[in-house]
């Protein structure tokens, strides 16, 4: 009997090394935050209000004294469970005025739907820390650390600490900057750093499979 070959995880291609504090560390000790970011209807603004808008980008992008990652995520909008929700409200109106229009709201989303893919776009910014030294450790720490493992996890916790402190500095510096232009920015935090990270690399899966609240999580 023939076994079914395994498909690796997509873990295996991304170099995170853990995601905690609404902070994504890396494997190589650099440490990452993501922000989630409105848009703007460029061409909707009249002359002056464009001029204004490029103008405080130009600023901002000259305060800048880190490179930013800046990621456009496209994905087809799934609106399955709204037209769920739309037909259960039908069925549970009395009014029929209201019962008829609901019922021609949802053919004339199903039809639009039908006629092609509706995207969905998502802006985010990602903000980056690194510590630019690769310190190595002398003969006395590594013995220290090897008969006392506390050591080592206490010093872990503390360097991420001074990383975090860093790194939140730099996102207080873009979220400022990103409000100037008239943008509305969030931080991600840790739910939604993985949960971006799993439907990024598991679309087919997310979209059937909504990913748990880490907080409900048990390891075993």
């Amino acid at each position: 009997m023939a076994t079914k070959r395994q498909l690796p995880s997509s873990q295996k291609y991304l170099h995170l090394s853990e995601i905690r504090d609404n902070t994504v560390i890396m494997d190589d000790g650099t440490v990452r935050s993501i922000l989630l970011v409105s848009s703007i209807n460029f061409a909707l603004k009249n002359e002056d209000e464009q001029n204004a808008i490029i103008s405080a980008y130009v600023n901002f992008l000259n305060n800048l004294s880190f490179p930013l990652q800046i990621v456009i995520q496209s994905r087809e909008l799934n609106i399955s469970d709204y037209l769920v929700d739309l037909q259960k409200r039908e069925k549970e109106q009395t009014n029929e005025l209201l019962k008829a229009q609901t019922a021609d709201y949802i053919n004339y989303i199903s039809e639009l739907v039908s006629l092609g893919k509706i995207m969905n776009k998502r802006f985010y910014v990602v903000v980056t820390y690194n510590p630019l030294s690769d310190e190595r450790k002398g003969f006395v720490s590594l013995v220290k650390e090897l008969f006392n493992p506390s050591v080592s996890i206490r010093m872990k916790e503390a360097r991420f600490k001074v990383l975090q402190k860093e790194l939140s500095r730099r996102v207080d510096s873009v979220i400022s900057g990103l409000s100037s232009i008239g943008l509305n920015v969030v931080e991600l935090d840790t739910q939604g750093v993985i949960e971006l990270m799993y439907n990024s690399y598991n679309p087919d899966v997310a979209a059937s499979q909504a990913l748990n609240n880490v907080n409900n999580l048990r390891v075993k």
